[in-house]
């Protein structure tokens, strides 16, 4: 699945709504009579979207191909799985990390800051790749890479900020320029797997949500004195 982000939001909501609109704890399915409440979230989800086709699969996604290619784990995601929400340990950690930093691109030349103006548009920028009754048409709109969705950021900003990730306030001025904090900073928005194994954050470089201009104006939004997140 190319999709970093974690699916079992999007998952958990499918099954909420189909759940309710089933008046019992059965359904039928190839003439067997399938017992919902025996299943845990994990299986009855498989259950809906694989077997009982509650969802549809040959949906077209804005990245290429379908939904159901979309559904298929890569290899990172197939080892942070099997931890089944047990802690990450020494040896998976460093498998991933090793995984994503082989799989890094840096930019060619040094890694170098954009424009903070555009990267704080960016940021709270929580438009595409959503599908379903209503999806994200790329050719109208631009994806972001939103982050407001889980950090707390500036202090001027009027969208409300998840809570999943740290708070962001402040990143540059407590961090400065450095040759280490820039490459850092790339390395966690390109693929966080390299610096945190098996973390809910999305790999917006490496999947391809926002491109290298975006990096260097995201990172310019975090590092640069002038960004009001270091206000």
């Amino acid at each position: 699945m190319k999709n970093s982000m974690s699916i079992k939001t999007g998952l958990a909501a499918l099954i909420a709504v189909l759940t309710v609109s089933c008046t019992s704890g059965y359904k039928k399915v190839s003439g067997k009579r399938a017992n919902y409440t025996t299943m845990s979230s994990e299986e009855l989800a498989e259950h809906l979207i694989f077997k009982d086709r509650g969802f549809k699969l040959n949906q077209k996604v804005q990245e290429g191909g379908t939904m159901r290619d979309r559904m298929k784990q890569d290899e990172i995601q197939k080892i942070c799985s099997a931890l089944k929400k047990r802690q990450v340990d020494s040896s998976t950690a460093q498998k991933v990390s090793t995984i994503a930093k082989n799989n890094m691109l840096y930019p060619k030349g040094s890694i170098r800051l954009g424009d903070w103006k555009k990267g704080r548009a960016l940021v709270q920028n929580a438009f595409g790749f959503r599908v379903g009754h209503k999806t994200d048409k790329h050719s109208k709109r631009k994806p972001g890479g939103m982050c407001v969705n889980c950090h707390l950021l500036d202090s001027k900003m009027t969208i409300p900020s998840g809570n999943l990730g740290p708070s962001l306030r402040g990143y540059g001025k407590t961090r400065g320029q450095s040759e280490g904090v820039m490459k850092y900073t790339y390395e966690v928005i390109y693929n966080p797997h390299s610096v945190f194994p098996c973390t809910n954050m999305p790999r917006l470089g490496a999947n391809g949500f926002i491109n290298q201009e975006q990096i260097r104006d995201v990172m310019a939004y975090l590092l640069d004195p002038k960004s009001p997140i270091n206000q």
